[in-house]
């Protein structure tokens, strides 16, 4: 059997089934199929890996010229196809070069040529995983909440040691939340209550029970955050009167993002 076609190569070293029980013997005993799927797997792998991480960007031009180059593109098929304008253009390798043939005769295989096709098919499929993952990337970025605004949460004498934040993030929806965190306060038989306050002091909102360290609040529609600013976390004896007991353990101020 002759050589593997370089675009199945390239397929194989995605992990696509693309080959038959004969063409699977023939890429476990032929050196020369097996190096250049080896080949190609590191760069598949080097690519995804990449966008598992999210940390994805476009390649230089550069880049694109090298391939061109190498197959020979006249320079209007060779422009960078992640250039703005020059999505749409067809890309049409060069005209297939002659083969080869030894000194009795018999045509062999040009290898550059063989090697040329299969960085071409693989270079397209590495830029597909790349624009895929880009466009993934910017809808998560979209979809996530938006901090709007956060504060530092100072203790008050009575808990010296206490520290505490809070940030506001606002959903596409227009739902808020107050995350918050609390470290240090001492231990209590009470309940920790997280509040809002308005900044005349005059009003507050309860907004739950922090059990753990850290906890998020659902803040109620129509509550106006330029007005109630102050996030307060107290101590709540378990007495049955929702007022606020008096003994906050940390308190801060929002300030917007």
């Amino acid at each position: 059997m002759s050589h593997l076609d370089p675009d199945q190569l390239a397929l194989l070293a995605m992990g696509e089934p693309v080959a038959s029980a004969p063409e699977r013997a023939h890429l476990a005993s032929c050196p020369v199929c097996a190096a250049e799927v080896a080949e190609m797997s590191h760069a598949v792998t080097v690519a995804r890996s990449t966008m598992d991480d999210m940390e994805l960007e476009a390649p230089p031009s550069r880049v694109w010229d090298a391939i061109a180059d190498e197959l020979g593109l006249d320079a209007a098929l060779g422009a960078d196809p992640l250039v703005t304008g020059s999505e749409d253009r067809p890309l049409t390798a060069a005209a297939p070069q002659p083969e080869a043939t030894d000194e009795g005769g018999s045509r062999r295989e040009l290898r550059p040529r063989r090697r040329s096709r299969a960085i071409w098919v693989l270079a397209a499929s590495v830029a597909l995983i790349v624009a895929v993952g880009t466009g993934l990337w910017a809808g998560l970025v979209s979809l996530s909440p938006t901090s709007i605004a956060s504060a530092t949460l100072d203790a008050f004498p009575d808990h010296p040691d206490a520290v505490g934040s809070a940030e506001v993030d606002e959903a596409r929806d227009g739902t808020r939340t107050l995350t918050v965190s609390l470290e240090g306060a001492a231990e209590s038989d009470d309940y920790r209550e997280v509040w809002l306050i308005r900044n005349d002091g005059q009003a507050l909102i309860s907004l739950g029970v922090l059990e753990d360290e850290t906890g998020r609040f659902p803040i109620p529609p129509g509550v106006d955050l330029a007005e109630y600013d102050l996030v307060d976390i107290s101590f709540e004896p378990v007495d049955g009167d929702p007022a606020h007991s008096g003994d906050s353990i940390v308190r801060g101020q929002l300030s917007r993002a």
